[in-house]
C-alpha cells in the first residue's frame, strides 16, 4: 500500500475517533507493579499502539471519586490546562498553566498521534502563565484568582527560595524577585540556566532543604534516542543547580522523563517518578518511582529495569553494566507525573508515603493510570502496594476522560491538592 493510501486511511480513522490497537493479547496481563514486578518480554511494535480517550471535562456537580473515608471538592475550576502546583509560605497556591505545542509532522503516524492528542486536549496553544489562587476565608475554595506571571515559555516547575521565585521554563531556569503577599510579579525575570527546549518539555524544580541548591527534571527529546544521541545530550536527567555559584551539573542520568521530585524526610534522599519508553508492549517496561543517587545511571535508552537490554538501541555495554534498578514499578505507561511526600495523617488512614498523579496512558491497548495513587513508606523505602486516592477520571468504556491528574501538593490547610489539566480544575482531597 502506498504511503498516500496509508496516510488517507489514518486520517479517516482519526477523524472517526477510531483507535489503533496493537498486541491485543496484552490486555490480559497483570500490571507490572511493586518492587519485584513481573515484566513481560519485550514485543517491539512496528506501529506503536495509539489509544486515547476524548477529553470531555466535568459536568456541573461531577467530581473525581475519592477513596473510602475521603472526600473531594473543587478548589478552583475554569483554569487553562493546569499542570503544576506550588504552595507559598503565606498560603497562596500557584498554578502553572501550560500545554504541549504542535511539533513537526513528518509521517502518517505523526499526524495520527497529533490528531489523537488534540482530541484528548493534550496539545494546542499554551497559556504560558502562572495563576495565583487564594482561599482567604478557609472554606476550601479559592475566591481570589490573579495572573501571577505571564509571557512565560511552557512554565512548569516553581520554587521560592528566600526572596527569589524560580520558574522552570522549557528552555531554562528563570529567577524573579518576590515579595511576600504580592499577587503579581511585574519585574522582568533573569534566565540563569539553559535547557534544550521541546521533546519532553516539563522542567520540575525542587529546592534542597537548606535552600542552597535546586534540582530540575529534564526529559528526553525522543522515545529511545530516535534523533541520535547528540540530540539527547544534557537530557533524560536530573540537574543540580548551585544557587551561590550559578553552576549546574547532572545529578542523575538515564532517566527518560523524570517529572515529579520529592524528598523522603527520614533518609533525605531525592525521589522521582519516571515515564519509561514506548513500543514494547502494554506493560513493558513499567513507569517507576525511584530514589536517585548522586552520579547514578538508570538505563535509558540502552536498557530498562536494571540490565534488561533494549535491542532497538545501539548499545553501550559499560553504561548497561552500571545501570541501577529502580525501587518501585508503577505499571506500564501510567504516565506517572506528579509526586509529593504525604506525611502520615494528611489523609485519614494513610501512613507516611508518596502521593502520585498518574496522567494516564495513550499508548497501550487497555488504558492505565488516570488516577491519583499512594505508595506507603517505611524506613525510607516503599513498604506495600499502591492504593487509590482519586479515581473516576476515565469513563468505564475508555472512550471519554473527564480529566487527567498531574501535579500533587500539600495544600495550605493540610489537604492534598491535585492539578487536573484536561478537566481544567484543581481538586482538594480531605477526610470525609
Amino acid at each position: 500500500m502506498a504511503f498516500s493510501d496509508i496516510f488517507a486511511r489514518l486520517v479517516a480513522m482519526v477523524g472517526a475517533g477510531v483507535i489503533l490497537l496493537r498486541h491485543r493479547g496484552d490486555q490480559t496481563l497483570p500490571q507490572a507493579v511493586g518492587d519485584t514486578p513481573a515484566i513481560p518480554p519485550a514485543r517491539p511494535q512496528g506501529i506503536p499502539t495509539l489509544k486515547m480517550p476524548t477529553a470531555r471535562g466535568w459536568d456541573e456537580g461531577r467530581t473525581p471519586v475519592a477513596a473510602p473515608g475521603l472526600k473531594v471538592n473543587a478548589f478552583a475550576r475554569g483554569l487553562q490546562h493546569p499542570r503544576w502546583i506550588e504552595v507559598l509560605p503565606n498560603g497562596d497556591v500557584l498554578i502553572a498553566e501550560a500545554l504541549s505545542t504542535p511539533g513537526g509532522i513528518r509521517s502518517a503516524f505523526d499526524y495520527a498521534m497529533y490528531s489523537t492528542m488534540k482530541r484528548a486536549a493534550a496539545v494546542g496553544v499554551s497559556a504560558n502563565r502562572i495563576t495565583l489562587l487564594r482561599d482567604a476565608d478557609g472554606d476550601g475554595v479559592a475566591e481570589t484568582r490573579e495572573i501571577f506571571l505571564s509571557g512565560l515559555n511552557q512554565p512548569f516547575g516553581m520554587a521560592l527560595v528566600g526572596d527569589t521565585f524560580y520558574v522552570g521554563n522549557t528552555d531554562g531556569l528563570v529567577a524573579f524577585p518576590y515579595r511576600s503577599g504580592e499577587t503579581r510579579i511585574s519585574a522582568a525575570g533573569q534566565k540563569i540556566f539553559d535547557f534544550k527546549p521541546g521533546g519532553h518539555w516539563t522542567r520540575s524544580i525542587l529546592p534542597s532543604n537548606d535552600g542552597t541548591r535546586l534540582y530540575v527534571g529534564v526529559g528526553s527529546q525522543s522515545n529511545i534516542g530516535d534523533e541520535g544521541m547528540e540530540a539527547e545530550e544534557g537530557r533524560a536527567a536530573i540537574y543540580e543547580y548551585d544557587i551561590a555559584t550559578g553552576q549546574g551539573r547532572i545529578f542523575g542520568a538515564g532517566l527518560r522523563n523524570p517529572v515529579g521530585l520529592a524528598w523522603e524526610p527520614q533518609t533525605n534522599a531525592l525521589w522521582t517518578v519516571v515515564n519509561e519508553r514506548d513500543g514494547l508492549g502494554d506493560e513493558t517496561p513499567p513507569d517507576y518511582l525511584t530514589s536517585v543517587q548522586d552520579g547514578g545511571f538508570y538505563g535509558w535508552p540502552y536498557c530498562y529495569w536494571g540490565q534488561t537490554v533494549d535491542d532497538r538501541v545501539p548499545q553501550d555495554a559499560a553504561l548497561v553494566a552500571r545501570a541501577i534498578q529502580p525501587d518501585f514499578a508503577l505499571g506500564g505507561h501510567t504516565a506517572s507525573l506528579g509526586l509529593c511526600w504525604m506525611p502520615a495523617g494528611t489523609l485519614p488512614g494513610f501512613p507516611d508515603g508518596m502521593a502520585i498523579g498518574q496522567h494516564g496512558s495513550w499508548n497501550r491497548s487497555k488504558l492505565s493510570g488516570y488516577r491519583v495513587v499512594f505508595v506507603p513508606f517505611e524506613g525510607g523505602k516503599p513498604s506495600g502496594p499502591a492504593r487509590d486516592i482519586l479515581t473516576g477520571f476515565l469513563a468505564p468504556d475508555e472512550k471519554v476522560s473527564y480529566g487527567r491528574p498531574v501535579g500533587v501538593a500539600i495544600g495550605p490547610d493540610g489537604s492534598l491538592l491535585v492539578a487536573d489539566d484536561a478537566g481544567d480544575a484543581i481538586w482538594r482531597v480531605t477526610g470525609a
